[in-house]
């Protein structure tokens, strides 16, 4: 390897030697359903499990939550269907940051990306063990077991190849779909809006009868809830991460990810209006770790519930799945511009995939999760463990959106003469809409007296990774796709 550096600013590129990009190279395969069903199944687990936790507030704070964090993710969506054909690189929110914000825009913005699809995986995995272990009976200390087993099954299938992790997510993303519609169906004959989704009291307690009010602690419980309503739509922004891998990143990217973000929100409202209106209501609901298994025993019973669910785990799976492939790519491309330490990024010899990220990835996450297993203890149940994994992973989230939200409008203003193959009809509005609603939830977190162990315990795992950078990561940068679209401000320069 050659020592040979070029200093620009605060940050010094290294020249890794010849082969350095071979041995990291991927392989194109997906097209525009590839990357909706890769959009919706990393979303679509949140529709299982996880936004539940918001209707401890009440059904119309979590509503308005809902539809805040809509908003929020309209403008961030329509900001990354601009970007990502014009920076078709697969770095994503790193990438978008690097070429606005500078070297340390980059990494920052890289970082908090990276806390939270690492985060996530960890979470949806902690609901596909509360599923299993309903399901099968299993006593609830052996759920590290399940976690451990998902991870092995899903890393490895990730690094087998792209093709069969595009050909799987497409098929379990719509089996995870028709799970959902099945207990839609079975929900409205037996729905009770008023008995069972309006039975919280003001005191936090259950109304035996429902019949209560649409806020019953008041409107600053729609900010208790908006952590919550996240989930249902976090990660569908992972998409920019497979453009070195979509045959044509510039025509399916902006279609892909569109047509995702609106298959969400019908699906969002359509859980939280029925799972919400069936027994045990939302009083029951938002405490349980397997709020789908509860709302199937009400509309068709234990024995028929008990088959159906163990399908809704392919929801679980979908999204596990899909965010396994994101963080492998998110870690592989802030390794190949060396960020991280460089050998994350060495692909497999002969499948093209990023199988050191993939591996590393899996064991930080699960790391994480046996340390809130035996941390907070398992007694704890789901709605303290799981609910602090999410607001960990939604932490990490929300300072990406705030700076992939600001990289837009900076890009707007700096390189006006890029090729934009798709314009955001929300454009610069909707960019600003993003920031101010990601602010607010992240602010809300650090508030809330409940999750504030696990939100600063990653607070200070950020503040780590910026420390790495300062004194090691941003001598060590290599000459990647990202960086030299960025040095050359978006420029086409002579091979």
């Amino acid at each position: 390897m050659s020592d040979d550096k070029n200093k620009v600013g605060s940050v010094a590129y290294e020249n890794p030697g010849a082969g350095y990009f071979e041995k990291r190279g991927l392989k194109r395969y997906a097209g525009v359903w590839s990357l909706w069903a890769l959009g919706v199944g990393a979303v679509i687990s949140g529709h299982f499990s996880g936004w539940n936790f918001g209707l401890a507030h009440g059904f119309g704070p979590m509503l308005v939550a809902a539809m805040i964090i809509m908003v929020m993710y309209l403008g961030l969506t329509f900001s990354i269907a601009e970007m990502s054909p014009a920076l078709p690189h697969t770095g994503g929110a790193y990438s978008f940051a690097r070429s606005t914000l500078g070297p340390w825009g980059g990494f920052i913005t890289g970082l908090a990306e990276n806390i939270e699809y690492v985060l996530t995986p960890a979470v949806i995995n902690f609901f596909i063990g509360s599923y299993l272990t309903a399901i099968f009976g299993t006593p609830p200390e052996y759920q590290p077991l399940w976690w451990l087993g998902s991870y092995i099954i899903f890393v490895s299938l990730n690094i087998a190849g792209v093709e069969l992790s595009f050909k799987s997510t497409l098929v379990v993303t719509i089996a995870a779909l028709s799970v959902l519609v099945i207990f839609w169906i079975s929900a409205i004959p037996v729905m009770d809006f008023s008995r069972w989704a309006l039975n919280i009291a003001a005191d936090g307690t259950e109304l035996a009868e429902g019949g209560g009010v649409w806020f019953p602690m008041g409107y600053y419980g729609i900010l208790a809830a908006l952590p919550f309503a996240v989930w249902l739509f976090l990660a569908i922004e992972q998409l920019p991460l497979a453009a070195e891998e979509t045959h044509d990143p510039k025509r399916d990217m902006p279609r892909g990810i569109i047509a995702g973000i609106f298959t969400l929100m019908f699906s969002a409202f359509m859980i939280l209006f029925l799972n919400s209106s069936v027994s045990p209501g939302a009083f029951g609901v938002a405490s349980s770790g397997e709020p789908l298994l509860d709302g199937f025993r009400a509309t068709l019973g234990g024995n028929i519930a008990s088959a159906l669910s163990l399908a809704a785990v392919i929801g679980l799976i979908a999204s596990f799945h899909t965010i396994i492939f994101a963080f492998g790519r998110q870690i592989y491309s802030l390794s190949r511009a060396g960020y991280f330490p460089r050998a994350l990024s060495v692909t497999h010899g002969t499948r093209k995939t990023p199988h050191i990220a993939l591996i590393v990835g899996a064991a930080g996450g699960y790391i994480v999760m046996l340390i809130m297993w035996f941390g907070l203890g398992s007694e704890q149940g789901g709605a303290v463990i799981g609910g602090t994994l999410l607001n960990m992973a939604v932490f990490g989230a929300m300072i990406s959106y705030f700076f992939q939200a600001i990289s837009f409008i900076r890009l707007r203003m700096v390189m006006p003469h890029i090729e934009r193959p798709y314009v955001s009809p929300l454009g610069i509005p909707g960019a600003i809409l993003t920031l101010i609603i990601a602010a607010v939830t992240l602010f809300y977190q650090l508030q809330d007296p409940v999750y504030q162990v696990g939100v600063y315990g990653t607070a200070a795992w950020y503040l780590a990774g910026i420390i790495y950078f300062a004194l090691i990561g941003r001598h060590k940068l290599v000459m990647s796709p990202e960086e030299e679209f960025a040095l050359n401000k978006g420029h086409r320069v002579a091979p």
